[in-house]
Order: structure tokens, then C-alpha cells, then sequence
């Protein structure tokens, strides 16, 4: 299937690996030009080096900076070559707050969370919405979590923020910019095979005296799929998302979890 989003210009955050770079590699693909963001500037340009030999024909724009910051947003429309502020498709996406207990998390901790995780992509959408509107084109996909629709307890900061920025599209989605070609979703992946589920299944292992395989397939078996997702799937479900064929999609939550979620809505 044609997306019909050959030649435009796509924004991905957090695009140097797991997810965000499973979404970078997807729309490339689909002859999308990308600008990638992250924070480490060895690991982007390795990841970006892959990319441009994989899809020749597209344009991809590293910018090694902290998106979160004013600065890093700047840098980012500003990027060499790039499209400025005029992208069609913008990818929000953050590395999840620590886990923990609440007890211990004081008022610069949600702080952190809420502007990482909630603030940042409302200044990406806030940046670019408009444009997408004037042009009759655009896509904005937030990557959140499964713990929006399933809340974890030890992951009270990543619930918290998040949630607000779910409330938040919730609204926006619905106020008018369909109706001009833009859309607006969210994606909230379960388990996908990424570094960070490493480190958490490391983690989990340390803590409960199992080995980390003891722990994988103890985690992999409670989910239906019986295995973990991989980033390009979840890559490919983004870039149907900014398709042509997706326009009438908007405001929704789309959980990719391999039917871990057991309720019915």
C-alpha cells in the first residue's frame, strides 16, 4: 500500500533507537524526509548513517539536542536543510520518568515528569498544528504508554504526566483542525524489545533474585502474543497513522500490547 506521505517532512523525537527510531525508519521508508532528535549525539548519527543507507532516496537531518529544552526545539525546526517549522508529520516522544514510590518523589520530580512528558509535546503541537492546518495536511502521533489505559503503581510519575497529556490531545483533536486535514492520536505501546525493557527486566531481576531470562519469560507469558513487540512493528503502525488512508482516525488511543490489556473498552 501507498501511504501517500512520499516527499513530506517528519519530526521524530527520542529517534536514535527503541521505538522512536522504529517510527524514524518506517516513515523513511515511505520516502518520508526525516529530521531525527536525541539527546546522544554518537548513538543519533550512527542510527541516522543507517537510515540513509537503507532509504537513499530521502532526506535525514540528525540534530543531537534535548527536546524538551526551548533550545532543543529551536534547533530542531531550525535544523540545516530542514523544513523550519513546516513539517507535516510530528512524532512526540520521551524517555519515560523513573520508577518508584510516590512517597519519595518530591515537587521538582513532577516537575520533570509533567515537562517531559506532557508540556514538551504540547509545545511540538502548539509549534507546528497550525501550519498542518494551513497547508490541509498533517499528522501528530504522541507515544505515551499502556499505562495511560492500565495504570502501573510504580510508574505513578509516566501515569500521571502522561494521562494529562492524553486529556489534553483529547480535546485539541476535536476542536476543529480535522476538519482541515490534521489528526492527532496517541500510541501507547506494552512491552516492546527495547533497551528500556531491558534495563527494567534487569531491574526486576535484581530485585526479585530470578535470572533476567526467569523474568522475560515469566513477563512474556502473561501477554496473548506471547512474545514482546519489536520497534519496527511498532513503526509501521505509526506510519499508518500519518498516512493519506488514515485522515479519518483522530483523537484516539491505540494500544499496541499483544492483547495484554484484558478489559473489553
Amino acid at each position: 500500500m501507498d501511504l501517500g506521505i512520499a516527499g513530506t517532512w517528519a519530526l521524530v523525537c527520542g529517534a536514535s533507537k527503541g521505538l522512536g527510531l522504529g517510527c524514524a525508519q518506517a516513515l523513511a521508508a515511505e520516502g518520508v524526509n526525516v529530521v531525527m532528535v536525541a539527546r546522544g549525539a554518537e548513538v543519533l548519527q550512527a542510527a541516522a548513517g543507517r537510515l540513509r543507507a537503507a532509504s537513499p532516496g530521502v532526506a535525514v537531518i540528525a540534530v543531537a539536542a534535548d527536546i524538551t529544552s526551548a533550545e532543543g526545539r529551536a534547533a530542531a525546526f531550525s535544523a540545516a536543510g530542514g523544513p523550519g517549522t513546516a513539517f507535516d508529520i510530528v512524532v512526540t516522544n520521551a524517555g519515560g520518568p523513573p520508577t518508584g514510590d510516590f512517597r519519595t518523589w518530591d515537587r521538582e520530580a513532577w516537575l520533570r515528569a509533567v515537562d517531559a512528558n506532557m508540556l514538551t509535546p504540547i509545545e511540538l503541537i502548539k509549534a507546528t498544528v497550525d501550519g498542518m492546518a494551513a497547508r490541509g495536511f498533517g499528522r501528530i502521533v504522541n507515544i505515551t504508554s499502556s499505562a495511560v489505559k492500565a495504570p502501573i503503581d510504580i510508574l505513578g510519575l509516566s501515569n500521571g504526566a502522561r494521562s494529562g497529556l492524553t486529556g489534553f490531545v483529547a480535546g485539541v483533536a476535536r476542536s476543529g483542525i480535522a476538519a482541515k486535514g490534521v489528526t492527532i492520536n496517541n500510541l501507547l505501546p506494552g512491552k516492546f524489545d527495547t533497551e528500556r525493557l531491558q534495563g527494567t527486566l534487569a531491574g526486576a531481576a535484581a530485585q526479585s533474585g530470578r535470572s533476567v531470562d526467569e523474568v522475560r519469560a515469566a513477563q512474556m507469558a502473561q501477554i496473548p502474543a506471547r512474545r514482546f513487540g519489536q520497534p519496527q512493528e511498532f513503526g509501521a503502525i505509526c506510519a499508518f497513522l500519518c498516512s493519506r488512508q488514515a485522515g479519518y482516525i483522530n483523537g484516539q488511543n491505540i494500544l499496541p500490547d499483544g492483547g495484554a490489556f484484558p478489559g473489553t473498552f
